[in-house]
């Protein structure tokens, strides 16, 4: 990977790993999926006026912008509101390495080898541990939904390969024109009127400034980037890269919200680090290319 393009990364996983606490600040007083439409909106508007829709089927469009808000982000949200803290979300979100290590098993006949069914264990127990760690029922519903963001994240991975778009700005701003509506439907089937009516007393200071990060810094700039790389490079070596994400929401958290986990906390964290290193084959590619250098 060219230096540029690693550089980018970096300041990409360090964007979204602030994300998380960040957009906590934000859940403080809007509802979760009201807060996710208002994202997705401000992602879209007014910018599908001035930037050209990238060439693609209308259909990648839709299914991306689906996926990517009310099926990954819609869920995280609505996890952290329901108690999972952010430094763990981060931190599960990388699940996704192993979906997408399922799907490929699943529709293109591949086999795992034995790091990643190694790893796959790994992860499972410490996912256990930390969902048995968890204070109460609506903890855990809320991890349960964002082992499924992880799942979704890692459909729209696919997505992003298949489409074979080249008009990586373009394609975040017209997919996000899709989910404002279904999340706001979402949100007064679930609550009725009075989210949208307690929003204007709601939109504070620091509820703005989460939302514009989450706009312009987690959504514009951050999915421009990450789009940007897996369509550079294999999905087997950007995907290693977001490791990053959770070292820098954990930390980001405990800064900015006061988190710490516990020693039995941390030894999970650590445990599901390990096992997503071993699956994904970064060590293994690493070993494979000193190998080559050396001969």
């Amino acid at each position: 990977m060219h230096k540029k393009h690693l550089l980018l990364a970096i300041m990409v996983t360090a964007v979204w790993g602030l994300n998380f606490p960040v957009t906590k600040l934000g859940l403080v007083d809007i509802d979760a999926l009201l807060l996710t439409a208002l994202r997705f909106a401000l992602a879209a508007l007014p910018w599908v006026f001035f930037v050209e829709r990238p060439r693609i089927a209308f259909r990648w469009l839709a299914a991306y912008g689906l996926i990517f808000g009310v099926a990954m982000w819609a869920l995280i949200n609505q996890g952290i509101a329901w108690g999972v803290p952010p430094g763990t979300a981060s931190l599960l979100i990388q699940c996704s390495a192993f979906f997408t290590l399922g799907w490929g098993v699943i529709f293109f006949r591949e086999r795992l080898g034995r790091p990643q069914l190694l790893g796959a264990l790994l992860a499972a127990a410490g996912l256990l541990g930390i969902v048995l760690c968890s204070p109460g029922d609506a903890s855990r519903a809320g991890l349960a939904l964002v082992i499924g963001s992880a799942m979704a994240w890692s459909v729209g991975n696919v997505i992003i390969k298949v489409s074979k778009v080249r008009e990586i700005f373009a394609f975040v701003v017209w997919a996000s024109l899709f989910p404002p509506i279904p999340l706001m439907l979402l949100t007064w089937t679930l609550h009725g009127s009075a989210p949208f009516i307690a929003l204007p007393a709601q939109l504070n200071t620091m509820t703005l400034v989460s939302l514009a990060f989450q706009v312009y810094a987690a959504t514009h700039f951050s999915y421009w980037g990450w789009n940007l790389l897996l369509r550079e490079y294999p999905i087997s070596r950007v995907a290693p890269l977001s490791l990053l994400i959770p070292v820098f929401g954990i930390f980001s958290s405990m800064a900015i919200l006061g988190q710490h986990p516990s020693p039995a906390e941390w030894g999970l964290i650590l445990l599901v680090l390990a096992a997503i290193v071993l699956g994904s084959g970064y060590l293994q590619g690493l070993l494979s290319r000193r190998r080559a250098r050396i001969a």
